[in-house]
């Protein structure tokens, strides 16, 4: 029905201004405003849709987490459901995304509870009043002295501890957060930082606009009472407009976060005031989609310090560009032997893939699925830690993945 609606209105619009289209200015104005007038508008404001207000926690939402970390309806079972008003898609959609925020909080709850790691504030000598990020550390993270594991995810709308917000919601909490990584990291001796790239900074909304109401006069020349009219014929196309769109957001500034106001710098002042000065003898990064990227950009302006401590990278469909990103030939060599990427791919997990590209070997995740990378690979990457690390100790390269890089290798050399 509010489809119908819409589309009956907008059709007596287009038509009407279609019948307009050789006439002057002034009568087009004339002929709108007589069509909002025959335009009930505030009745028609009864049928638009219901409040974006939406429940805060998830037991309000109806929705728990099963013993499996399912996200199923407390009453039915059932999964999330996206549509939960037909026709409402930008409603759906609000409702989609304050579940997202509950989300983004629970996951939070579960790396400090149950995963035992702390927040560090960002930046680190914050003052009270300035904006603010945070970043997770394991226990003793920073004091370990064998290994360290740093998780950096992709962009967009995920923060810490997490791959991607569709999985958590519609899959299950292993495939789309950090957590299997970080527990297994802690069983096997790794300390474990959990970078928090997409926090770059708040948003603050905007003051009103103080506007001053121009005095009615019934003696008001000719010209002026046009003006007038002009502006009345404004506020209720405005007011039109508003039926179309009803909730408009409310109007917001963004207040950077110093030092973090973006993901690349905010790899950047982690490895800085934190990664850096650890006690960790081996660093190994994992790095999603964006993640890749902001790695890279690490490795450009801390090469010398990112060669001496890390031991490899595991990158899960890393966007990363090389030539763009101007990495130079020493950076392209390193990463040939301490990198890997599993990429989205058709092929069996581990099979190699073929890439233009001289930066690092790929490999299959097993998947086409770009956000399950990580996830896929999940065994993959301990293994290819092992194997570093191990090669590392004995002077000699990773057995596992050896065959992988020597084939890129000799492929781009043909190239």
């Amino acid at each position: 029905m509010l489809v119908n609606l819409h589309s009956y209105i907008l059709l007596i619009l287009w038509t009407e201004m279609a019948q307009l289209g050789g006439h002057e200015e002034k009568e087009k104005t004339t002929a709108l405003k007589d069509l909002l007038s025959r335009i009930d508008l505030d009745e028609l404001m009864k049928k638009d849709e219901p409040p974006l207000d939406f429940p805060r926690t998830l037991e309000d939402f109806e929705y728990a987490f099963n013993e499996k970390g399912q996200l199923r309806h407390i009453k039915t079972g059932d999964p999330f459901v996206f549509n939960y008003r037909e026709d409402l898609h930008r409603w759906n959609q609000k409702r989609y995304e304050a579940l997202g925020e509950i989300i983004t909080q629970y996951v939070y709850e579960l790396l400090e509870k149950e995963c035992n790691m702390t927040k560090e504030i960002l930046p680190v000598d914050a003052l009270l009043e300035e904006p603010k990020s945070f970043i997770f550390l394991s226990k003793e993270a920073l004091n370990n002295p064998d290994k360290l594991l740093v998780l950096i995810q992709g962009s967009g709308v995920v923060r810490a501890g997490q791959w991607a917000r569709r999985l958590i919601i519609n899959e299950d909490l292993d495939s789309g957060t950090q957590i299997p990584f970080i527990r297994r990291a802690v069983e096997e001796g790794y300390g474990v930082i959990v970078l928090n790239p997409n926090e770059n900074f708040i948003e603050v909304e905007k003051p009103k606009k103080q506007t001053q109401p121009s005095p009615d006069s019934s003696d008001e020349p000719a010209e002026k009472r046009e003006r007038k009219d002009e502006k009345e014929t404004k506020k209720r196309r405005d007011f039109y407009e508003k039926y179309r769109n009803p909730q408009k957001e409310k109007e917001t500034e963004q207040i950077p976060i110093r030092e973090n106001s973006s993901p690349d710098e905010h790899a950047i002042y982690v490895w800085d005031n934190f990664i850096a000065k650890s006690a960790a003898r081996n660093i190994f990064f994992v790095a999603h989609s964006y993640g890749g990227q902001s790695f890279v950009e690490l490795m450009i302006q801390r090469e010398v310090e990112v060669k001496n401590r890390v031991c490899a990278v595991a990158l899960t469909d890393s966007v990363h560009n090389v030539w763009h990103q101007e990495a130079g030939k020493s950076i392209l060599e390193w990463m040939q032997e301490h990198c890997c990427n599993w990429v989205s791919s058709a092929e069996p997990l581990d099979t190699p893939v073929e890439t233009m590209l001289p930066d690092c070997p790929r490999v299959s995740a097993g998947t086409e699925r770009h956000e399950l990378t990580s996830w896929k690979s999940f065994h993959s990457i301990f293994k290819f830690f092992s194997a570093a690390l191990e090669a590392q100790s004995s002077d000699a390269k990773p057995t596992t993945t050896v065959t992988t890089r020597s084939s890129n290798r000799i492929k781009h050399e043909e190239i």
